[in-house]
C-alpha cells in the first residue's frame, strides 16, 4: 500500500504556527483523510478528519478547534493541517491516515515532529 509523507514539522514557540503537509505516492481522491498525533508515552490520537469532498467531520480532538484546520489539494495528492496559537501540549509525532469507506488503513508513514517550547 501507498503510505504518506509527512512533513513540515519542527520546533516552534508557545503561540506560533506551523503548516504540516502529508503527501500520498498515488491520487488521494477517493479518500477520506485524518491527521493524528501521538505524543511521547501516549496513545495515538486522531487529531481532525478531511472528507474527499473537502469538508472537516466533526469529530476530533476539541482541544484544537479553533486553532488548527485541515484542507487538502486533490490535484498535489496533499493534505495539510495548519497549526495556530500553539501550544506545549502540541507537542507529538504528527501523522496521515487514509480511509476508503469505512475502512481505515493500517499503514503509517514516518511522521513529522512537533515541538512546543519556549
Amino acid at each position: 500500500q501507498a503510505q504518506f509523507v509527512e512533513s513540515g514539522g519542527g520546533l516552534v514557540q508557545p503561540g506560533g504556527s506551523l503548516r504540516l503537509s502529508c503527501t500520498l505516492s498515488e491520487s488521494i481522491n477517493k479518500y477520506d483523510v485524518a491527521w493524528y498525533r501521538q505524543a511521547p508515552g501516549k496513545q495515538r490520537e486522531l487529531v481532525l478528519v478531511i472528507s474527499i469532498g473537502g469538508s472537516t467531520y466533526p469529530y476530533g480532538l476539541d482541544s484544537v478547534k479553533g486553532r488548527f484546520a485541515i484542507s487538502r489539494d486533490n490535484a498535489k495528492n496533499t493534505v495539510y493541517l495548519q497549526m495556530n496559537n500553539l501550544k506545549p501540549e502540541d507537542t507529538a509525532v504528527y501523522y496521515c491516515r487514509k480511509r476508503w469507506g469505512s475502512v481505515w488503513s493500517d499503514v503509517w508513514g514516518q511522521g513529522t515532529q512537533v515541538t512546543v517550547s519556549s
